[in-house]
């Protein structure tokens, strides 16, 4: 077997082009002197945790400057014989892995013109004769396309890869999302893999913009159905990130470093990792300004009027429309003012008004600098709006337009509306002011949770005397004490593993991974009373709390406020949904502001409770 494989990359070397056979240059006395050789770094599964594949990556001589895979292309290029080094070495990468008789696939890198060279070369029928005269099956090579440069000749890759299809071999699609591998190629090659750039992998956990492109990426996988693999896996919490995410496969120096033998398990932290049952805690991006949002909202449609339009006819058309609040001024589809129709009015009732302006334009009665939005505004123009010096818009109104063309009217009333729902909206995936994740990311956490089977303790957290509080000292002094809240909690939990969580106003949700729960609930609840007294005037310190008006309007006396948390051990399995879990903590809440005494353990033998079932508990009061 030995010397047939000889005898196959001679056989392959004299089909090189004249340069490479000739040339003098380092690369080409390298490439035919046999100074190549392969290293080969595992690829690993995700989700069994086990060693998936192994891709060749070609070295030049060790010490020497032609070592670095960069360095050898560089070279190659400078030679005019890149395509040639390529086939060299992936015949290289063959007939090294084929020694080894390692199990699993094996991926090879090559560019889209050099495949395209070498289907030309060997022949499209012989393809799967030449990878299996190296000892391999074809099924088990993934041909790999790397791009250096543009695709030349799409047509030609296409019929290139209908013959690597045909031979039982198949394409991955490498550092996608690096500039040069792009969704056009994605959807010409139709590959069997594509990997994801590692710049989207590296501190995925950390960085919320990387988590949602690797979803997106992820979305067009499934559309394709292309299965993905993680390239540039280094980090723990990267590696739990992308196991929660469902990318199947993953490579990396965390799951195992390039070899001269194959790896036959991946590196032992990363197995930890990857059978650690844990959920991670992905990172939160609040919810970006949503553009376009007045197209849900009812826009007026109604007349306008030229520049040149008479103070008469105006007045006609307020006189025939009585619904319209304003009258916006277009010359060809561009607004250029806006008649409020009170103003106009009252000016058009006065005496001689008739017999003076009648017949003259309307311009000269008319605001010409009116708000004017656009459909695909977003909300943070809206709020710049609002907030602007100039209110004449509660009046007025507003000119509505669709890409700068004239489409209606809108009212002051609407666009408060528009923008107070939008961050209602908006405050469900972030609270505004401690800016933790709102209810649909709480949900979302939990659920996930749930799905993988995790033991976890969910706990609500809830102030007790607030209102008080917040009445006697006001609103800002309030703010101050539920972001002090959110300080604390987020202090005191560990990111990996626990989630903080605002579920609005001064109630919390902390879902803890972390086995030392108790003691880190005892920690915040402590260093809350230390710290809140410090939002309190000196006669309530002294006094333990202040005086103030009950919900019944009683003036009574309140302690200082503390905080109060409830909580409730899930057991894998015994629940479903995300929503059985929350009935259960704000039930273990109640009881924890009842106790007023810290921290409530609560429900270890609950059942699953609906909205207003009380479940049966087995409670425990732990005092902080």
């Amino acid at each position: 077997m030995h010397t047939t494989r000889r005898s196959r990359l001679e056989a392959m070397a004299a089909l090189l082009s004249p340069a490479a056979r000739e040339g003098s240059g380092p690369v080409a006395r390298l490439v035919r002197g046999g100074g190549l050789h392969c290293v080969f770094q595992p690829l690993a599964d995700l989700r069994e945790g086990c060693v998936y594949a192994h891709e060749a990556l070609i070295r030049g001589p060790q010490g020497s400057a032609l070592h670095a895979p960069d360095a050898l292309l560089q070279q190659a290029q400078e030679e005019h014989i890149l395509q040639d080094f390529e086939l060299a070495c992936v015949l290289t990468a063959l007939e090294q892995w084929g020694r080894q008789d390692a199990p699993g696939r094996l991926f090879v890198n090559i560019s889209a013109d050099a495949l395209v060279h070498g289907v030309a070369l060997a022949g499209a029928q012989r393809l799967g004769e030449m990878v299996r005269g190296f000892g391999l099956s074809a099924r088990m090579l993934v041909l790999e396309i790397t791009e250096h440069e543009r695709v030349t000749d799409m047509p030609q890759l296409r019929e290139a890869i209908k013959s690597v299809h045909a031979c039982g071999a198949r394409l991955a699609l490498d550092d996608f999302g690096d500039g040069r591998s792009s969704l056009r190629l994605w959807s010409e090659v139709k590959p069997d893999f594509v990997k994801i750039d590692k710049y989207f992998i590296r501190d995925i956990s950390e960085h919320p913009e990387n988590l949602q492109m690797v979803q997106a990426i992820k979305g067009i996988a499934d559309v394709f159905g292309t299965t993905l693999i993680a390239e540039g896996i280094e980090t723990r919490d990267d590696l739990r990130a992308l196991r929660d995410l469902g990318i199947p496969y993953g490579q990396g120096w965390l799951l195992g470093r390039p070899a001269a033998q194959a790896c036959e398990a991946v590196e032992s932290a990363a197995r930890d990792v990857l059978q650690d049952s844990r959920v991670a805690v992905l990172p939160h991006l609040g919810q970006t300004a949503r553009p376009g949002i007045l197209r849900s909202l009812l826009v007026v449609q109604a007349p306008t009027a030229a520049p040149g339009t008479s103070n008469d006819a105006v007045a006609a058309m307020f006189h025939e429309r009585t619904d319209l609040h304003a009258l916006a001024v277009v010359d060809g589809t561009r607004p250029v003012a806006l008649i409020n129709r009170q103003q106009f009015m009252n000016h058009y009732a006065t005496l001689y008004f008739r017999e003076v302006h009648g017949r003259k334009p309307c311009i000269a009665f008319a605001n010409t600098a009116p708000r004017v939005v656009d459909l695909d505004c977003d909300v943070d123009q809206l709020v710049g709006i609002l907030t602007s010096q100039d209110q004449r818009y509660l009046n007025d109104g507003y000119i509505v337009t669709d890409n700068g063309r004239y489409l209606g009217l809108g009212t002051g009333d609407q666009l408060v509306r528009a923008v107070t729902e939008t961050r209602i909206e908006a405050a469900r995936h972030a609270n505004p002011l401690t800016f933790l994740p709102g209810n649909i990311p709480i949900s979302l956490h939990m659920q996930r949770l749930l799905d993988h089977g995790t033991e976890f303790v969910a706990c609500y957290a809830d102030l007790n005397n607030f209102k008080p509080f917040n009445d006697h000292y006001g609103y800002w002094r309030g703010d101050q004490m539920i972001r002090l809240v959110a300080r604390l909690a987020t202090a005191h939990c560990d990111t990996r593993r626990d989630f903080v969580g605002h579920v609005g106003g001064d109630d919390f949700m902390l879902l803890f991974q972390s086995g030392n729960w108790l003691q880190r609930c005892k920690n915040i609840v402590e260093a809350f009373a230390r710290e809140a007294l410090a939002l309190f005037d000196d006669a309530a310190r002294l006094a333990g709390g202040i005086c103030a008006e009950d919900r019944h309007g009683v003036q009574r006396f309140f302690p200082c406020t503390t905080l109060a948390i409830g909580a409730v051990r899930i057991a894998p399995g015994r629940f479903r949904n995300a929503d059985e879990v929350a009935n259960l903590a704000a039930a273990a809440k109640r009881e924890a502001k009842q106790a007023a005494s810290g921290v409530v353990l609560y429900g270890e033998l609950a059942e699953p409770a609906g909205p207003d079932v009380q479940p049966p508990a087995l409670r425990r009061v732990l005092a902080a």
